[in-house]
């Protein structure tokens, strides 16, 4: 979501718009305004304290992150043509906002509370009730919604009552610069990887992310026949939120028991320009989600020529074409994930093949397409905006 708010920002300010992205406060030493490029900005609003916050205690500071916006709007004489929201807590604070100013606002979700419900194991991974029922409030209140994919038009319909008349899909976009195919001896090299098969994943240590499938899938790899592989799954990422600490000992523990713990390595969270390594150093991008608005990991492994292994849940059914630039197997299915790993691991061929149709279809997904494909839906709600996506260098449409 932060890489989705950055990139957009940066190409509306590109093609001569100006756009200011608000957040919390979480570190008094970062300047209150900080310059993403020219037109764009981040304004740094003090409401509570300022620290990083578990995402549940965010809720009530709401009131204070509204209040600053509009002092700073108030200071600096800004006039916005429409709020854009993203998350149900930046929806809650942007319906505000668009009532004290008067204006229309679009809103993008992310992840729905209610499907996540669905899915959680546990009472901790539950999302409170109260996020449920602003995220349905929202969906019915705002004039527009931005969808990744049909499949979450199709959940925003079901689960939180939107008007499909209201919702716009435009899917998340990939830096084509930054994610390209690269030398994986040279990648290997420079992050000391010596294994001779690698594979990563990339994300939040969160359950819905299906680590412990992945794991259980490995020791089936390796029980039936992977045993002798010099073999290592690198684990990029985690989160600043102070509950899934213990997530990683859990995992770590889980990999032992499982006998793939000298498989495992935990290398925390990365500088995003030195993820492309990390991509050029893998043979397969595993993602065994539980649960995906979209994956922009599947995009950015794809865009680095890496086949992507993912779960046939919400949007990575339509992000990774089946057998074309990946393979997509049942959720929490440990066998399915293990037997597609071993056979892909045994042919190179394939690999190699599933690689340059990844890349090759990565492409399309550019953010200057993406901002072209949003300014069009602003266009819908503020006639200054219409026809202005010519402004945008896009080689192919959407």
């Amino acid at each position: 979501m932060n890489v989705y708010v950055r990139e957009l920002a940066r190409e509306l300010g590109r093609a001569g718009f100006e756009a200011d992205v608000f957040t919390r406060s979480q570190d008094a030493a970062i300047p209150e305004v900080v310059s993403l490029g020219p037109g764009a900005r981040v304004i740094h609003v003090a409401a509570g304290p300022a620290r990083p916050l578990p995402r549940p205690a965010l809720a009530e500071h709401l009131g204070a992150f509204v209040d600053g916006v509009e002092r700073y709007r108030e200071r600096e004489r800004a006039d916005y043509a429409l709020v854009h929201g993203h998350y149900w807590l930046s929806g809650v604070a942007g319906l505000e906002l668009a009532r004290r100013w008067g204006r229309p606002v679009v809103q993008m979700f992310d992840t729905l509370g209610a499907l996540k419900n669905r899915v959680a194991r546990t009472e901790e991974e539950r999302e409170p009730e109260a996020r449920v029922a602003a995220e349905r409030r929202i969906a019915t209140a705002v004039d527009r919604i931005i969808a990744a994919n049909p499949v979450e038009r199709a959940h925003l319909a079901r689960y939180c009552g939107a008007d499909v008349e209201r919702i716009r899909v435009v899917p998340c976009g990939v830096d084509l610069d930054l994610f390209q195919p690269g030398d994986p001896a040279a990648a290997r090299a420079r992050l000391g990887l010596r294994a001779e098969h690698v594979l990563l994943f990339v994300g939040r240590l969160a359950p819905i992310k299906g680590l412990t499938t992945l794991l259980r899938a490995l020791a089936t790899a390796k029980a039936d026949g992977l045993g002798p592989a010099d073999l290592r799954l690198v684990v990029v990422g985690g989160d600043k939120d102070e509950r899934w600490d213990g997530e990683r000992a859990r995992l770590l523990r889980l990999a032992e028991e499982l006998g793939v713990g000298p498989w495992v390595e935990f290398r925390g969270p990365q500088p995003q320009d030195r993820l492309p390594d990390y991509y050029a150093a893998a043979e397969l991008c595993l993602m065994p989600s539980l649960y995906e608005s979209f994956g922009m990991v599947a995009l950015e492994a794809m865009a680095c020529g890496v086949p992507v292994v993912g779960s046939r849940v919400g949007g990575l059914a339509t992000t990774v074409q089946d057998g074309v630039t990946g393979v997509l197997v049942p959720e929490a299915d440990a066998g399915a994930l293990a037997a597609v790993i071993t056979c892909l691991l045994h042919d190179a061929a394939r690999r190699r093949r599933l690689g340059l149709q990844a890349a090759g279809w990565a492409r399309r997904f550019g953010w200057p397409c993406i901002a072209r494909a949003v300014i069009d839906v602003y266009g819908e709600l503020v006639p200054a905006f219409r026809g202005a996506a010519r402004r945008f260098p896009c080689e192919s449409l959407l």
